[in-house]
């Protein structure tokens, strides 16, 4: 009796997968890519203290820190659908939340409502693990970098909605810096159809089921290598933490460049402020997602450390540049572009790196413990981010980022154990 029929099936179901995933991961995208540029402009504006911008990127770290190891075990204990699902529920009660917060000018409600946001990131987040539980060792980081390019779409167009958003919102009667969420709640309901729908088998349910089984098709179990999957939880946070700090206070700082120190989200000036920053962060984003599958590939054929350490030299560049030249805009914008790319490697890299350390019965849990890292440690580093920014300026920022970045390559060879 051949394998090759269950071979096939499984390369079937797998690929079916990740089209499913990337499809979701596209309008999850649209929405996220909203609330990442419009967050420290609204916590700015409904505060009236620019110093509590980043507390806007904290909240939403916050929020899918709280979430992550929960929806993790739900994952193992009910799906990969049930987790991503719930998440995508999540997320619609905290756009409409933040909404009504706009219109209240209430600050800490508005941060309830980033937090939930958050809390369905944490769903998100989940699916470039899900593109990994029916995957083979030998494209474990293509399907993942798949999965995680196909947030370029919505991450991207997120972004740029913001302009022809105001515009929308302004004639259905939105509060200022809001209108964009309207396209998010239409692409949050229709993520939330996709994986009921579509998302059958679920792989994680799939792939248990196969592990328990002692037949021939069973797949590859990985041995449990505890060190390599703590350096990968430490290298996915570290290119995290710096990432979003730096990023969270480029709207704010380009406000500056733009307007001389106006404060940002007032008068004549928010259209083009808008316009700039949604730009911008639409470049950023581009650079997180877009070569995602190229890393991907790099880390399936010149290995998963390798490649981190690929991506700790491009933030190493990004900051660099961020740090020599921080007041002038076309260096802001290549050095969140390069930020952007250095992200995806590390990302990428380290997350196949924890999953192939980890045995599948163990994988949930660890996966939501390095989400919950990841998020944990850039939520603290966006509220420092706002107080370094008000004090010792962008490019200081960037500096102390560079830091980071080199403390955390100097531990590789543990990635290697």
């Amino acid at each position: 009796m051949t394998t090759v029929p269950v071979a096939q099936e499984l390369a079937r179901i797998q690929g079916r997968t990740v089209r499913v995933l990337a499809a979701g991961q596209v309008l999850g995208g649209v929405s996220f890519g909203a609330t990442v540029s419009l967050g420290a402009l609204l916590a700015a504006d409904v505060s009236g203290q620019e110093s509590l911008s980043g507390f806007a990127t904290a909240a939403v770290t916050l929020g899918a820190a709280l979430c992550a190891i929960p929806l993790a075990r739900l994952a193992g204990a009910r799906g990969r659908r049930f987790a991503l699902t719930l998440g995508n529920v999540f997320a619609l009660i905290g756009i409409a939340i933040v909404i009504t917060s706009a219109g209240l000018r209430a600050f800490p409600l508005l941060l309830v409502g980033v937090i939930l946001i958050g809390m369905g990131n944490a769903g998100n987040l989940q699916s470039r693990f899900a593109a990994t539980d029916l995957a083979t060792p030998q494209r474990r980081g293509r399907d993942l970098g798949t999965v995680v390019w196909a947030t370029t779409v919505g991450g991207v167009l997120g972004p740029l909605m913001i302009t022809p958003g105001e515009v929308l919102g302004a004639v259905v009667g939105m509060p200022p810096l809001t209108g964009a969420y309207l396209f998010s709640i239409v692409a949050q309901l229709a993520a939330l159809a996709l994986y009921v729908v579509a998302l059958r088998p679920d792989p994680l349910v799939l792939a248990q089921r196969i592990a328990r089984s002692s037949g021939p098709a069973g797949p590859v179990v990985e041995a449990d290598r505890p060190v390599a999957a703590r350096y990968a939880v430490l290298a996915v946070a570290a290119s995290h933490v710096v990432m979003a700090s730096v990023m969270a206070m480029t709207p704010i700082h380009l406000s500056h460049i733009a307007h001389g120190g106006a404060h940002a989200g007032h008068g004549s000036d928010t259209t083009e402020i808008t316009l700039l920053v949604g730009t911008t962060i639409a470049l950023h984003v581009l650079g997180m997602y877009g070569a995602s599958p190229l890393f991907g590939w790099l880390a399936d054929r010149m290995g998963r450390v390798a490649t981190i350490l690929l991506g700790f030299g491009i933030l190493v560049l990004a900051l660099g540049t961020l740090t020599i030249w921080p007041d002038e805009q076309p260096a802001v914008v290549v050095g969140l572009l390069l930020l952007g790319l250095g992200w995806s490697a590390g990302t990428v890299a380290g997350s196949a790196l924890l999953t192939e350390s980890t045995p599948i019965s163990r994988r949930p849990r660890r996966q939501g413990l390095s989400d919950t890292t990841m998020t944990a440690s850039a939520a603290v580093g966006a509220v420092l981010a706002g107080v370094v920014l008000d004090t010792l300026g962008y490019g200081a920022l960037a500096l102390i980022a560079l830091g980071v970045v080199a403390v955390t390559a100097l531990l590789s060879p543990l990635g290697r154990r």
